[in-house]
């Protein structure tokens, strides 16, 4: 505990000559996956030709009426096939999520020593299978072929392989899987490129085993064992030099947008996307400190927005770091708790987070990627690549809790016309961020703006904030089609005068 205190009290000071007004920045909230409805979650982890793809699972209702289909470049083994926890999923998110810091500026008429701002700090294998003649037979008629099949805990798994995609759907309804009625123009292409099908469905006997409620039924009648949460996320392995993730399966019975969260370990450095555009979320802007109570709502709003400005089709970066266990730098500022550890990353499918030797890695590096698709934005799968960029980042928004007490002092004047300017840009941040109307919260800015004695100070100081810069996006639908318009226009103008001028000097074409 000694080592952790000193460690944030070496950081502190390092900080504090930066900017002397504030205090090392706190934690406050946190924006993880439950804000955006229908949200899935997805942990890949790139070695080489090797994919390790961990699927968290949002299913509610009737385990009867759960299936998974998921094509796969080979046929797995049973060894390349493990169930996860929940709660890998819950650290990761809470982990890397956008978060909102806060800072703390002493009163420049009464500052306190430096001692004082330190004692504040707190570290707070294929199973037998019984297939008949007439289920073989049937399987030929319709073109599939059951290449293997498992039982691993709770799921029934079967891997299969198809000719044609009616064939494929029709068997795949008459043997009592849930399949939407789209399915069969999706899994053509899978079926062209010869992909085989991980189909899952859920052994409701064995769930019950596990989750100890067999018998529940005999003693509380009103219990209904088939209506499930929470499935245990599904782990795979294998290996293709493709390093993809498959969404149009996903959209097949989908009615609008939904969100996909990715969280990507690599060796080398950030996971992207290489058919779609990786863009960085905005990040580390100062904004009101009455977002603190809604900072919830003020994520959602700003990724819409920038969903929108980046023309509904990019995927945002939202954190990238190397949290490898020997990496002895800071893994986030603010940290929102302590990072990933051996037991974590090694659930995770990371095999190298620590040697034969018991000795720990220093590159793990991991990226949190964030993606609003539908059919019409992203007809394609992911494609990603490892890249070898290791600059770390993370969505980081900053608040300022301005000093308290008397502020009549010179210095204290000049304090507060930085605070107006500051409050001014605050506003104008999360206005462009959001879209948020901020005229209604003039009372902000005139807090400060009441406590100056002369106001015309206000022309000697400057905010100690940077400003947020209009954004810049990929152009919309429309501005495309004026400048396709612009450009038709020009063309047919320069063909038309260039045709006048030889009409009125026949040498001219000669």
């Amino acid at each position: 505990m000694m080592k952790k205190q000193l460690f944030l009290t070496a950081f502190c000071l390092g900080s504090f000559a930066l900017q002397s007004l504030s205090f090392c920045g706190f934690y406050v909230a946190k924006a993880d996956t439950k804000l955006f409805n229908k949200t899935s979650q997805v942990i890949m982890v790139r070695d080489g030709n090797k994919t390790t793809v961990t699927m968290a699972n949002d299913f509610k209702g009737n385990v009867k009426d759960f299936a998974m289909v998921i094509p796969v470049p080979n046929v797995l083994q049973k060894k390349d096939i493990r169930i996860v926890e929940n709660s890998l999923f819950n650290k990761l998110d809470a982990y890397s999520g956008p978060r909102l810091v806060e800072y703390y500026d002493e009163n420049p008429c009464s500052p306190r020593i430096q001692y004082d701002m330190l004692e504040s700090i707190q570290y707070n294998n294929a199973i037998p299978t019984s297939i008949s003649m007439k289920d073989v037979k049937r399987n030929k008629v319709l073109g599939v072929t059951i290449e293997a099949q498992y039982q691993v805990d709770e799921y029934d798994i079967l891997i299969l392989s198809a000719k044609e995609s009616d064939g494929l759907k029709t068997w795949l309804t008459e043997n009592g899987y849930k399949i939407p009625t789209a399915a069969a123009e999706v899994l053509a292409p899978y079926i062209k490129n010869n992909l085989k099908f991980f189909v899952v469905k859920v052994d409701l006997d064995k769930l019950n085993e596990i989750n100890g409620t067999t018998n529940l039924n005999k003693y509380i009648k009103t219990h209904d064992n088939e209506n499930i949460q929470n499935l245990r996320p599904i782990q795979i392995s294998y290996t293709s030099p493709k390093f993809m993730l498959p969404i149009r399966l996903g959209m097949a019975n989908s009615t609008g947008a939904q969100d996909m969260v990715v969280y990507a370990f690599s060796k080398e450095g950030r996971v992207e996307c290489t058919n779609y555009r990786t863009v960085k979320i905005p990040s580390n802007e100062n904004i009101p400190l009455f977002v603190k109570n809604k900072f919830g709502q003020f994520y959602v709003d700003l990724f819409e927005r920038a969903h929108d400005k980046e023309n509904k089709e990019a995927i945002f970066l939202e954190y990238a770091w190397n949290i490898s266990p020997q990496f002895r730098g800071a893994k986030c500022d603010p940290c929102v708790g302590p990072p990933p550890i051996f037991t974590d990353l090694t659930k995770a499918g990371v095999n190298w987070a620590m040697n034969n030797g018991n000795q720990a890695s220093s590159n793990v590096f991991f990226t949190r990627l964030h993606l609003r698709y539908s059919r019409n934005t992203h007809p394609r799968d992911l494609e990603f690549q490892v890249t070898p960029n290791k600059e770390h980042f993370q969505a980081r928004y900053i608040l300022t809790n301005t000093a308290v007490g008397d502020l009549s002092c010179n210095a204290g004047q000049t304090y507060c016309a930085t605070v107006i300017k500051n409050r001014v840009n605050e506003l104008e941040n999360l206005s462009q961020l959001t879209s948020w109307s901020t005229v209604e919260y003039s009372g902000y800015v005139k807090e400060y703006y009441d406590l100056l004695k002369d106001k015309n100070i206000l022309n000697e100081v400057k905010s100690t904030q940077k400003n947020k810069q209009p954004w810049l996006g990929v152009p919309s639908n429309e501005s495309r089609l004026g400048l396709k318009i612009a450009l038709f226009l020009s063309v047919v103008f320069l063909l038309t005068f260039a045709y006048l001028i030889r009409q009125k000097n026949p040498l001219a074409s000669k």
